[in-house]
């Protein structure tokens, strides 16, 4: 059976239809706007996201479809992964916890990793549907059952590893996906034309572009961008505590 082109994987995943649980997040929106942001700002914050926040996830992705690349029959994203007795490894020794740890340790906030984990399973569920017989995701699946569930952009990558999507393209998804998380949450958080958001969302794209190269160039999780956004992680975790919210994070 012929595959689909990596192009039409990124549209499925990017697709706000996509039943993967996004609708239950704000991409840490709610926690800033109930922590005292005013909604004029939120352009400017969704920007300062897809430079930061967004690249952490995005390198994420990138070293972990490197790392399962090889098993999945390469699909050209690096020539640097390699197999071991401990399962799959980097050609630097690492593997998968090591990635997580790198993830984790730029994601402070706990409730930020809590979310970001419920978010993984819901995609690691499409992608055992989906990608069955895919040597990466069964990887995931693996290490799902053994040691709990992995962040959504750990099983990104996976996906990516399994479909050949391009790192180029796997940085320029996550970036637009948390971009258009937000935009989507605000609409219902506060009255605004659905059309302005799609605005700030494409200039948060344009934003990040530069950033694009340098992040698909990441093959180790030390490569992994260390930017953040200490503010929003004080927020989410603030929001965390509350019994009223639309939105998980």
């Amino acid at each position: 059976m012929t595959s689909p082109h990596a192009l039409s994987v990124a549209l499925l995943l990017a697709d706000a239809r996509l039943p993967s649980g996004g609708h239950a997040h704000s991409a840490s929106l709610e926690p800033a706007l109930l922590g005292g942001m005013p909604t004029g700002e939120v352009p400017a914050w969704i920007v300062g996201r897809a430079t930061t926040v967004s690249l952490v996830e995005a390198g994420t992705a990138v070293v972990t479809a490197r790392l399962l690349a090889r098993a999945d029959g390469g699909f050209g994203l690096s020539d640097e992964t390699g197999a071991s007795a401990g399962g799959v490894r980097g050609a630097g020794g690492f593997g998968l916890a090591d990635v997580v740890r790198a993830w984790a340790a730029r994601t402070p906030a706990p409730a930020l990793r809590d979310a970001a984990r419920l978010l993984g399973r819901g995609y690691l569920r499409l992608a055992r549907t989906l990608w069955a017989d895919s040597p990466a995701v069964q990887t995931l699946v693996a290490h799902d059952a053994g040691h709990g569930p992995l962040p959504r952009a750990v099983v990104l990558g996976a996906v990516a590893a399994a479909t050949g999507l391009p790192a180029a393209d796997t940085v320029r998804l996550t970036v637009y996906d948390d971009a258009q998380t937000a935009a989507s949450a605000l609409l219902k958080l506060e009255p605004l034309d659905p059309v302005t958001p799609a605005r700030w969302v494409l200039e948060a794209c344009a934003a990040a572009e530069e950033h694009v190269l340098r992040v698909a160039a990441c093959t180790t999780p030390e490569d992994i961008p260390a930017s953040g956004s200490p503010q929003t992680e004080g927020w989410a975790q603030a929001h965390s505590l509350l019994s009223q919210r639309l939105f998980r994070a």
